[in-house]
């Protein structure tokens, strides 16, 4: 696959963050929809941490979504969460009655959020006190049993799939939560759940570990079931809005085939994975 067929930026994507995530930037909505409409992208999604990551937005601030403006700076705006995965079980942070109001749910573990028996438990002021400081917690949880950390971290993705609103499954290529991928794949297709292709997870150094291993593992097992993924630059602020070279770089090493990219589908394509498209 020729690099040249991807686009320099994402025409539609969902992963970004704003100030009301509480770390990373102070831009708003208002901020990243401008920099997407001179970036030529047609839709964005904004999907804020939800409130179990320490400094992010309560319960209400999601339900106040459903009258917030949907055309903004002559581009679509979608208005999702992502939710933080709790447990074993796939609970999320979010109730049923909250996410039914998004346009979408992406959900994800994350180090401030996560129960599992195979690891550690982060203390408190640790989990408040990098988000205090703007930035996110880099450390690897101590994972206690590798094996029982395999079975409860897929357990959970599982779990948090089978949840109707949840549309996608955020950076499951993390190194510190290590996942079954043939059944992560297989349910992902059973249940309709995009899987995340995370431009952040990408980066050299990044607090996700080197996760290519792991991304390459769910790439290839897409590509054999025919089942599509979804490219996000999970950016906090509005400079990234949109871009994720380092993913389309990846694809392109992997010769993953193009027809299997979420963002270069019409967004219909990516409402129809759960059968329920949002109301315009």
């Amino acid at each position: 696959m020729e690099r040249s067929e991807f686009p320099a930026v994402l025409p539609f994507e969902l992963h970004t963050h704003t100030v009301a995530s509480g770390h990373g930037t102070k831009d708003t909505v208002a901020d990243l929809a401008k920099a997407a409409c001179k970036k030529g992208m047609f839709a964005l999604g904004i999907s804020e941490h939800g409130p179990a990551t320490p400094l992010s937005c309560s319960e209400s601030y999601f339900r106040g979504l459903k009258t917030a403006p949907r055309m903004r700076a002559g581009i679509r705006v979608y208005y999702g969460a992502e939710a933080n995965i709790l447990d074993e079980t796939g609970r999320l942070d979010l109730s049923g009655d909250t996410l039914c109001g998004l346009d979408f749910v992406i959900a994800s573990i994350h180090p401030n959020s996560y129960f599992c028996p195979a690891y550690e438990p982060v203390p408190l002021y640790e989990k408040v006190a990098v988000y205090e400081a703007g930035r996110l917690p880099k450390a690897h949880p101590v994972m206690k049993d590798a094996q029982e950390a395999v079975r409860c971290n897929t357990e959970a993705y599982i779990g948090a799939m089978q949840n109707p609103f949840v549309r996608v499954i955020g950076h499951p290529d993390d190194v510190r939560y290590p996942v079954d991928v043939k059944a992560l794949v297989a349910a992902a297709v059973r249940y309709g759940v995009a899987l995340e292709v995370n431009e952040a997870s990408l980066e050299p150094g990044g607090h996700r570990g080197d996760t290519r291993s792991t991304m390459r593992a769910i790439l290839l097992e897409c590509q054999r079931l025919g089942h599509p993924v979804l490219l996000s630059s999970d950016s906090h602020g509005a400079s990234l809005v949109g871009e994720a070279p380092l993913a389309w770089a990846f694809l392109s090493e992997m010769g993953f085939p193009k027809e299997l990219v979420l963002n270069l589908m019409p967004p219909e394509t990516f409402w129809s994975l759960k059968h329920k498209a949002p109301e315009r």
